[in-house]
C-alpha cells in the first residue's frame, strides 16, 4: 500500500507541476485547457492519496479543486469561444 501512495502521491505533484507550468505560460487557449485537464488528473491523484492515508484535509481541499478544473475544463475545451 505504501508504494501506491507514493506513486499516486508524486503523479499528482507531477501533474500539478506541468499543469502549473502549462497554464502560466498562457500559451494559448486549447493548451490552456489541457493543462486544466492535468490538474484534474492530479486533484483525483491527490483525493486517492487521502482517502488511502485517510488524510479527509487533503482530500477534501482536492475534491473542491476538482471541481474548480472542470470548470476550467469546460471553459477551454468544451465551450466555444472567439479569443
Amino acid at each position: 500500500m505504501d508504494t501506491l501512495v507514493v506513486a499516486l502521491k508524486w503523479f499528482a505533484a507531477g501533474t500539478g507541476i506541468v499543469a502549473a507550468t502549462i497554464v502560466a505560460c498562457d500559451i494559448g487557449k486549447r493548451n490552456t485547457g489541457w493543462g486544466m485537464v492535468l490538474f484534474c488528473l492530479s486533484a483525483v491523484a491527490w483525493i486517492a492519496g487521502g482517502v488511502l492515508t485517510r488524510d479527509w484535509a487533503l482530500g477534501t481541499q482536492n475534491v473542491v479543486l476538482l471541481g474548480i478544473d472542470l470548470i476550467g475544463v469546460y471553459r477551454y475545451l468544451v465551450t466555444p469561444r472567439g479569443d
